[in-house]
């Protein structure tokens, strides 16, 4: 089927969302909203309120300042969790430098031999070849003055400036498991694996932050591990389901604990949702009594 649609323009569009249902209280305010929040990313936002698929009729009473106030709590979330996996971001990656540096030297990123798969190996090695290559960080202007080889900075320079999405395959590529424990257990987690999946599944989260994507009643195709039991505060798995936002903003709590202590993310948190109804953390999976479990206390 060939596309059809032609542009229209932002009076069109509003008049469209009327004719659907929505209730618009000030048009003028209404116009001003769709010229900097385009049609589309409110669309993300608005279909809990449809009622038919097909026509996107609006249930009854449907005010796009309902619209508007869901998109500003995500936004606003958003927010808050980037913040948080930043911290957990520059833990991780001065904690995978530290422990497989003091085993494996300054290049061992560079040496197809310490890894698992040689495919992933060296998809990371030209991403973080490209990587290098883009940055204007001084330390590695005055490193590439200097030195001419090897080809690349030791991994204290190099792994810098990687994205989160390839630290987290270097560390699930690597081979040495007793290194990787002891990767994983400097921020509470018994298990390596554990750590490897809520590393994939938090670098999805963060990109969809960055991106500025809907996060809020995601469906995420990469899942975090939920042990019923962990070393520090944690919470009861039984009713979480890992495909929702709750269960990596659990990750993100239990990490905090063992890389930002005085982190005030929890409480930004909190603040946000007890200013939404609770229809807004059912949408994100949060179970019943969420609130009296100790890692959100």
């Amino acid at each position: 089927m060939r596309y059809s649609k032609q542009p229209t323009d932002i009076t069109t569009q509003l008049t469209m969302l009327k004719q659907r249902g929505l209730i618009v209280n000030d048009e003028d305010a209404a116009l001003k909203q769709l010229a900097s929040i385009s049609y589309f990313r409110l669309a993300s936002y608005w279909k809990i309120f449809e009622t038919d698929e097909v026509t996107h009729q609006f249930a009854s009473d449907t005010c796009l300042e309902d619209i508007l106030s869901i998109y500003t709590f995500d936004r606003d979330l958003r927010s808050i969790i980037f913040t948080a996996i930043q911290d957990i971001e520059v833990a991780l990656r001065t904690r995978v430098i530290h422990y497989f540096s003091m085993a494996h030297g300054a290049f061992w990123f560079m040496d197809a031999s310490k890894f698992n798969n040689r495919g992933i190996f060296q998809t990371c090695l030209d991403s973080i070849q490209l990587e290098l290559s883009r940055s204007k960080e001084d330390f590695l202007q005055e490193h590439f003055a200097k030195y001419s080889s090897p080809s690349m900075p030791p991994v204290w320079k190099t792994l810098e400036v990687v994205s989160f999405g390839n630290l987290s395959k270097l560390y699930a590529n690597m081979k040495d498991v007793e290194v990787k424990k002891l990767v994983a257990k400097s921020v509470g987690l018994p298990q390596y694996t554990y750590l490897e999946s809520w590393m994939r599944s938090l670098t999805v989260l963060r990109n969809c932050c960055a991106h500025h994507a809907r996060a809020w009643n995601r469906r995420y195709p990469a899942m975090p591990q939920l042990p019923k039991r962990l070393p520090l505060t944690w919470v009861d798995t039984q009713h979480i389901r890992p495909m929702k936002l709750y269960a990596q903003l659990c990750t993100l709590l239990y990490l905090e604990q063992s890389i930002t202590p005085n982190s005030h993310i929890k409480e930004r948190l909190l603040n946000l949702l007890k200013a939404y109804p609770h229809t807004i953390t059912r949408q994100m999976g949060f179970p019943r009594a969420w609130e009296n479990e100790p890692l959100w206390q």
